[in-house]
């Protein structure tokens, strides 16, 4: 039993000093054929994070004193200049609040729901293709998972065949057998991530949405009270 325990701590420390000296490349390309849609899951992975990334960042920008121009010019009853604001500001808000503005003298239940149908549109922009990082986080690690045990497989029909495999080839051999599997997790991780963090940008410009509609109702009904 000793015997065997030195032999697998041999093993080990042999396979950790050839880890040592390869490079990244090499390591990861020791993964197979499944390692090819794991590149591909990484790449989509981090496009869409940039585009998406991008996109929401523009969405949430807005004037902090927007809603201030847009109640001056309300009550004073210039509201040509308050919807020409709204139309050349591009942001959800401004879209939302030019929307209810065309609604204006209407009875007040419609003008929230004519902001509310366009505030469902623009949040539906943002969230278009962040449904990808949803389905890579939860797609990548069962790849790496399948990669691992087809490896895994494939490695004891090999020693199956074998007279008399040692110690330091069955380490080995499944030190590289679990390189789909870690790197799977890891791209699971970050598309999480990068999926978790869009949403939490998102709840924030819906907040100033909601804010900005609830807001605009009160600027209605100000002279009236």
């Amino acid at each position: 039993m000793f015997d065997i325990l030195l032999q697998l701590d041999s093993a080990h420390v042999a396979t950790a000093t050839t880890a040592g000296t390869e490079s990244l490349f090499s390591i990861l390309v020791k993964g197979g054929v499944l390692m090819i849609p794991l590149a591909l899951f990484m790449a989509l992975s981090i496009f869409f994070f940039i585009e998406r990334l991008i996109a929401i960042r523009k969405a949430s920008k807005i004037d902090d004193n927007f809603m201030s121009i847009i109640k001056d010019h309300i009550i004073s009853g210039n509201v040509t200049a308050a919807r020409s604001l709204a139309k050349n500001t591009q942001n959800p808000v401004a879209r939302m609040i030019d929307k209810g503005i065309q609604r204006i003298g209407k009875p007040i239940d419609a003008i929230e729901k004519n902001m509310d149908n366009v505030g469902k549109l623009e949040i539906y922009k943002m969230e278009k293709n962040l449904s990808v990082l949803s389905v890579i986080a939860r797609i990548a690690p069962l790849f790496g998972f399948v990669g691992t045990i087809i490896g895994l497989v494939m490695l004891l029909r090999e020693f199956a065949a074998a007279s008399n495999p040692s110690i330091t080839d069955i380490a080995d051999a499944m030190y590289v057998k679990m390189i789909t599997s870690a790197t799977g997790l890891i791209i699971g991780i970050i598309s999480f991530l990068g999926y978790s963090y869009l949403n939490t940008q998102i709840d924030k410009t819906v907040n100033k949405m909601e804010s900005a509609s609830a807001d605009f109702i009160d600027i209605l009904q100000e002279p009236t009270r």
